[in-house]
This record gives structure tokens, sequence and C-alpha cells, in this order.
């Protein structure tokens, strides 16, 4: 663990305390949220750490430093950096063909108009890339999975089978989403979808390793997250978060008990997209590796040059509100642009925050991180509260910690 010191972390702890205040005050005591642990840390310190609230509403357990949460699609950064270690083993090139890894995606197809059983396609004016599956720029969608997306293809997706559950291999998934008519010609527009699991796909084509076993050898055993998985091991259950719904009547109601989970069974395809479980300590741990430039502990996961690359804007100097398509999403749009793997501020003024130059992402139980590199800044907040989109946590929360920063210090 990093060091606990505030002040050396450069806040004004006075400031600091309304963290605590605001989401004890404003979410927990009325019962918004179960409960929610949030770091914070800048320049190798640890400036607070909070745990608040429960884990479990309806067995009264409290939450715990060490509580694991269904991570959901925070899994995406960490698959993206998987796919860019092995960019740069030469393994791969942004430009190439995905169909190249996938050949029965050589035949895809782009919509062109109509719905349900009755659309016209036609071929893609170009390839899609690797570049667009890592920036969401593929054509690909999330088949009507997921809420405020209802699109033209979302039946063709049905029509595949294409589903959440964790039963189809990744290959299975694949060969799917073959079938599927893009929603647009690859590199043209945004859509948030199923692209990056496409990506754990291609981590496992490439590399020649199960994509679960690429990640624990490259990642989670050398940044030493022990508690990430895509599945809750008997010995962690106690530790384990239950996930909840906000109802029509705005109580809490149980979306998914930890004792009847499925995530207490290992998928046969895990989802690099969404897939992951894992605690906040662990989370912490990738993300000082990011703030660091890809190093942890004298490892180079990742090169820094790469992880410049990864979060740039990959949009064509636009942002998110030009480009995106479907109305869920873990970020807003104004202001907003996207790398591979990571959103990231390019106009403060446009997107009404602080921040700028920043990258981040978040999770569907409302889970969210951010680093900021010019500040040495990283930021977790995890609860578990389906739709992330319930409450704006992240605009909250970087409001204080940004007030806080002390320039004294």
């Amino acid at each position: 663990m990093m060091e606990f010191n505030p002040s050396r972390a450069g806040f004004s702890k006075r400031k600091l305390d309304r963290l605590q205040a605001h989401l004890q005050e404003h979410y927990v005591t009325p019962g918004k949220i179960p409960g929610c642990r949030l770091l914070v840390a800048r320049k190798g310190c640890t400036a607070t750490s909070l745990t608040l609230g429960l884990m479990d509403v309806e067995r009264n357990l409290p939450m715990r430093d060490d509580t694991i949460f269904r991570i959901y699609s925070m899994t995406k950064p960490v698959t993206s950096i998987a796919l860019m270690m092995l960019f740069e083993e030469g393994r791969f090139q942004l430009s190439d063909p995905v169909a190249k890894f996938i050949p029965s995606w050589s035949g895809q197809q782009v919509w062109l108009e109509g719905s349900g059983d009755a659309i016209t396609t036609r071929p893609p004016k170009t390839p899609m890339t690797v570049q667009h599956l890592l920036s969401h720029t593929a054509g690909l969608t999330y088949g009507g999975l997921l809420p405020g997306m209802e699109l033209p293809v979302d039946a063709a997706y049905q029509a595949a089978g294409v589903t959440r559950t964790r039963s189809d291999t990744l290959q299975d998934l694949a060969e799917k989403l073959a079938s599927v008519p893009l929603l647009y010609d690859p590199g043209t527009r945004w859509s948030y979808s199923l692209a990056t699991d496409i990506c754990g796909y291609l981590v496992e084509l490439i590399s020649g390793q199960p994509f679960d076993e690429f990640l624990k050898e490259r990642i989670f055993e050398p940044l030493e997250m022990h508690d990430t998985d895509f599945s809750v091991a008997d010995s962690a259950l106690p530790r384990f978060a239950a996930c909840y719904v906000r109802g029509l009547d705005k109580r809490l109601k149980l979306q998914d008990d930890p004792a009847e989970s499925d995530y207490r069974y290992r998928p046969i395809g895990p989802s690099g997209a969404g897939g992951l479980v894992g605690t906040v300590d662990d989370y912490a741990k990738f993300c000082t590796m990011l703030v660091n430039n890809g190093n942890y502990k004298g490892q180079q996961l990742i090169g820094r040059n790469t992880l410049k690359l990864m979060t740039q804007n990959h949009l064509g100097g636009r942002s998110l509100a030009q480009m995106a398509i479907g109305g869920f999403s873990e970020t807003s749009n104004e202001g907003v642009g996207f790398g591979l793997g990571f959103a990231s501020t390019i106009d403060a003024v446009a997107s009404g925050t602080v921040g700028e130059g920043d990258f981040y992402w978040g999770g569907y139980a409302s889970t969210h991180f951010w680093i900021d590199p010019a500040e040495e800044l990283f930021v977790i907040f995890m609860t578990q509260l389906i739709p992330s989109s319930t409450f704006n946590f992240r605009g909250q929360i970087r409001n204080i910690v940004y007030g806080a920063i002390n320039e004294a210090a």
C-alpha cells in the first residue's frame, strides 16, 4: 500500500474531508447506495481512503477495505493494455484488418436502411481495423443489451444469438458477430459496443494463450492484483458485495445476490469488455502503473510512448458529441475524446469539468476511475448500483477532489 499522507499528496485535508461528508450525507445515509469505497492518490501517496456503509444490505454486512466488486466495463482498459502489450512485441499493427485474424469477418456488411428482417446492407467502404476495435469506431454495438441504445441492427444481434451470458467461448461470440451488419462504416462514427470482447479474443489468437491466463501472467501477477479475476473463489465469497438496482420507488432492489451469483463460476468465455471482479486496492495497483507511465515497482508493463498513444484522442480531432451514436456509455460526450480503451477530457470548457488531459472509464454498476498525468493523480470509486447513469458520482467527486488540491503543499 502507498503511504497515507494527505499533506504530502498536496491536498487540504479539510477540503478533502468533504468527500466523506458528501457521500455519507447524500448517498449512504439516505439509502441511495448500500455503501462505497473511494481512494484518492497523488504524487505516490494515498490522500484519502474511504469505506462507507454496507456491502450487503440483506445480510447487514459492512463494507470492507477488501470488498470485491463487479467492475464491469472497467475491464475494458485492462483488456486494451493487454492487447497493446502484443502491439509492442510487433505482433500486429493498429492498421491491420480484423479479418486478418478472424477470417469469417472478411464478408462483413454495413447497415444501409430498414430494421428487423427488412435490412438493406452494402459492403463497407473501408475494412475494420484493430484500431477501430480499440477505439469503439468499428461499427459494432451492444445489440440492444444495454439501456438507452435502441438501434436498427439490434434485431440482427438477437437473431445471431448474441447475448451477455457467460456460456459462449470468445470464438463463439466472434463467429456470431461475423453475420451481424455493422451500424456504420468503420472509422466514421463511435458507438459503445462489444468491440473490447473481440479485443480479448485477439489477445487469445495472437498470443496463443487463453485470454484469462494471459491477463493473469502478464498483468495481474506483476501488479500483485491477487483479488482480480473473472470469478469469485469460495474462499473470497464473504468479501463479495451484493449488487443493486434502483426501483421505481427509489429504493434499492437486489440485482445479484453474491451467494447465487454467476460470478461464483468461471465463464466459458471471459469477457474482456465487462467480466472482471476485483477490489479497489487491486485496481489502484493498475492505476499506479498507468500514472507512472507504465511502470510498477521497476517493471515496465507497457511503454510510456505506447500509453501516450492509447490516451490520445483517436476520433480525428472530433469529440464524442460529434461522433457518438446511441444513448448509453460510461462517459458524457461534450468535450470528451476517445483513445484506445480510455476516454479523455479534450476540452474542459465544453465538458464543464476540470482535469483536461485526464483519461478514464467506468463500469455498469457505478464504479469509475480516472488518471490525471499532469497532477500525478488517480481516483477510484466503487459501489454496486445499476445503471451507472443513476447518479453523477464522477462529476461530484471530481469537483471536490480538484478543489481540495493545495497549491502551497
